[in-house]
């Protein structure tokens, strides 16, 4: 039963592992403002929403699921933004994509001691980098550092809360989703990286990947719940 799911799991995972290869097999160099490296850039995140469309989902604004393709569908709108050259505006994309992952996690329970940690070090990159940034970037970067911990956070807390193998892979891939964004700010307005562009590629992609094969679990657990009610009828 087992390595049935995972088969499925791997089928359906088909369009992104594809796309993923043809992005890094045909994108050679960095690639802002090309439209065809846009397009190669955005369908990796397009295989993963596809990925939940396969999946059967009873609300798609209500379910976990619903609130994960909206952080993919404004992660790639950040993605095809600031291949762009347009920064700011991909920035703000993605704030709402984080905004839509911490929905997905919930707020409950707190337990704030897991935030500290990555709270500081979100406080620490933003001062490293504060000198090269221009006015828009020193007020709007802080709030989407915060909303970036903050997405962090709750994917530590849903994994401690359901330690099961997609919630820890979610929350590792979280937090790889803030490493990729550290080389983003640390390439752009501290350093330039050696070949930065597959350090930021390869951990964001995991990072989506991860967060969106976190549905899983949330299906497994409808499925669940259905069953558990019939059986309840049954008897009454």
């Amino acid at each position: 039963m087992a390595k049935t799911c995972a088969f499925s799991i791997l089928l359906k995972l088909l369009p992104f592992l594809t796309t993923t290869a043809l992005y890094f097999g045909f994108v050679t160099k960095d690639p802002e403002g090309e439209l065809w490296t846009t397009v190669l850039k955005c369908l990796p995140i397009f295989g993963l929403m596809l990925f939940i469309g396969m999946h059967k989902m009873n609300s798609i604004l209500d379910c976990y699921g619903g609130k994960i393709l909206l952080g993919l569908t404004f992660s790639v709108t950040g993605d095809a933004l600031l291949n762009l050259d347009l920064f700011p505006h991909g920035m703000g994309a993605f704030a709402v994509a984080q905004i839509c992952y911490i929905a997905a996690y919930g707020l409950k329970p707190v337990k704030f001691y897991f935030a500290i940690p990555f709270y500081a070090l979100g406080i620490a990159m933003y001062v490293v980098v504060f000198e090269k940034l221009d006015v828009v970037l020193k007020v709007g970067l802080p709030i989407y550092a915060f909303l970036l911990t903050s997405m962090v956070w709750r994917s530590v807390v849903q994994a401690s809360t359901k330690p099961n193998f997609f919630n820890i892979l979610c929350a590792f891939g979280s937090f790889m989703f803030a490493v990729s964004d550290g080389f983003i700010a640390i390439d752009k307005f501290y350093t330039p990286i050696p070949h930065a562009r597959y350090y930021i590629m390869t951990t964001y992609y995991f990072a989506q990947c991860a967060i969106t094969l976190s549905i899983v679990n949330r299906i497994g657990e409808t499925v669940g719940e259905k069953k558990i009610n019939k059986k309840k009828s049954k008897k009454n």
